[in-house]
């Protein structure tokens, strides 16, 4: 393999996220590497599936796939994959929701492990987008796609130039703005989440900045019964979403 298909390519590992890269964009998979040593079912339910999709399956010992994922992480399973045409802008994903827009914005969240659970539940809710600014938050990469179980694919996440100018920008649209903090003085669970609704959230521990703090038309808390006092971002994702999602009557049974 030449130095110029190296850095074309990247590596997706796990289970979850190799099934929907090759679900849903089967022309970007080069090869999946496997543990030629594993042989329970979970593998060679995997194997039939990619092989099912008529992709090339590559026999490799740990060692290789632990080089190729860059982490012992990988379950015994990674890909060599071409990266996916840029995401949308914003506008665009906004243009093309049919009902009333949910987005997700994430203030500070540089741990991949967060913002690949951020967007695992931002899929489950039903979010049409999760954005960050691009100074203050971690990019797609390996670790988050593995965390994402797949979400890394399907849930559009885009990074802007400034968070507080895309705040201005949502309003526009007459999308409410809501941000979670620690000190609200008002609920979670009595504001308002059935319109279109953007939620803005901070990273554990500094929480929101000043000034999309100041951008947000509406501060909530989460309230807290326990001895702890702050949530993982991701938690806290998942419990406003939601909610969100439950005053939207949109729950299936």
């Amino acid at each position: 393999m030449n130095a110029a298909a190296t850095k074309a390519t990247k590596a997706l590992y796990g289970f979850h996220a190799v099934t929907v890269r090759a679900k849903t964009a089967p022309e970007s998979v080069l090869e999946v590497h496997v543990d030629a040593t594993r042989r329970d079912a979970r593998m060679r339910q995997f194997v039939e599936r990619i092989a099912g999709a008529g992709l090339r399956i590559v026999d490799s010992d740990d060692e290789r796939l632990t080089r190729l994922a860059g982490t012992a992480r990988h379950q015994g399973v990674v890909a060599r994959v071409t990266p996916l045409a840029a995401r949308h802008s914003l506008d665009d994903v906004l243009d093309a929701v049919a009902g009333p827009p949910l987005v997700l914005l994430l203030d500070g969240v540089t741990d991949p492990h967060n913002l690949g659970a951020c967007l695992r539940v931002a899929d489950g809710a039903g979010a049409h987008a999760v954005v960050a600014p691009s100074d203050h938050a971690v990019g797609l990469n390996a670790t988050v796609a593995k965390v994402a179980s797949g979400a890394a694919e399907t849930v559009p996440y885009l990074m802007v130039t400034n968070l507080a100018r895309t705040l201005g920008e949502l309003k526009e649209r007459d999308i409410r703005v809501v941000g979670a903090v620690d000190d609200a003085p008002r609920s979670l669970y009595e504001a308002d989440l059935s319109g279109p609704l953007a939620l803005v959230l901070g990273a554990e521990g500094t929480g929101l900045r000043q000034l999309p703090r100041r951008s947000c038309d509406e501060l909530v808390r989460i309230p807290m019964a326990g001895a702890v006092e702050s949530l993982n971002v991701s938690v806290a994702a998942g419990i406003c979403l939601y909610e969100a999602r439950r005053q939207r009557g949109l729950v299936k049974s």
